[in-house]
């Protein structure tokens, strides 16, 4: 799983295609329970590319995207948002998920 470290990379990763993005802080607890869950999709589910944004080094762009708390899961399509969950998913809630977006994308 990628994470970005700029504006500038955020805006050009979520760009193109079906991208799920993990806003996490590093003192999240949730956020650490999640991180295998997106590990793993990310190896099973090729279609999504899967990303992570640390809104302590990204304030900017977690203000943006209207994120308040931690973690956040953001779907985008081609540069918009699509859907979005917050606070820890077991992975069978996340897979669900994105295949849903999956179907209809």
């Amino acid at each position: 799983m990628l994470e970005i470290t700029t504006v500038e990379q955020f805006n050009e990763e979520v760009l193109k295609g079906l991208v799920l993005v993990d806003f996490f802080a590093s003192w999240c607890g949730p956020c650490k329970m999640i991180t295998p869950s997106l590990e793993e999709l990310s190896k099973k589910i090729t279609e999504v590319k899967f990303v992570k944004v640390n809104v302590d080094e990204l304030k900017e762009v977690a203000d943006d995207n209207d994120v308040m708390s931690v973690p956040t899961l953001l779907l985008f399509k081609d540069g918009d948002v699509i859907d979005k969950r917050v606070g820890f998913l077991p992975t069978s809630v996340i897979e669900e998920f994105l295949k849903l977006h999956l179907k209809t994308a």
